[in-house]
C-alpha cells in the first residue's frame, strides 16, 4: 500500500477541543512521527486559549484521511494537511530513477 509523508497543521480555539484533540491523536499514535505545539494563552486580550499544533505524519491516504477527518469534526478546530508521496520498497515513486542492487553506476554524482 502506498504511504504518504506529510504535515497536518491545526489551530485549536478552546481548551475543551485541545483535550479532545489529544484523545484523537492518541488513537492514531501509529501515524504520528512528531508533534509540536505552541500555546497562545490570551495572546489577543480576548481570553481565548489558542493552540497552534503541527503533526508530522506517515501512513496510507485512508488512515491519514481518517485522522484529519476526526480532527476536523472537533468544535473550534481548523485543520489543513499537506501530503507528499513516500517511496516504498514495493512501489517506487512514479518518475523516480529506479535503482537495482546490482547496479554499480552512479548516474547522479552529487548524490551519495
Amino acid at each position: 500500500m502506498e504511504k504518504r509523508l506529510g504535515v497536518v497543521a491545526l489551530i485549536i480555539e478552546n481548551r475543551d477541543s485541545a483535550q479532545q484533540f489529544n484523545l484523537v491523536v492518541s488513537e492514531f499514535h501509529d501515524l504520528v512521527l512528531a508533534r509540536q505545539g505552541v500555546p497562545l494563552h490570551d495572546r489577543y486580550g480576548d481570553g481565548r486559549d489558542l493552540h497552534v499544533i503541527s503533526l508530522v505524519v506517515e501512513g496510507s491516504t485512508d488512515a491519514l484521511g481518517a485522522l484529519t477527518g476526526r480532527l476536523g469534526k472537533l468544535k473550534g478546530v481548523q485543520v489543513k494537511s499537506v501530503l507528499s508521496r513516500l517511496q516504498t520498497a514495493d512501489q517506487p515513486l512514479e518518475g523516480a530513477p529506479h535503482a537495482h542492487s546490482d547496479d554499480q553506476t552512479n548516474d547522479h554524482p552529487n548524490v551519495h
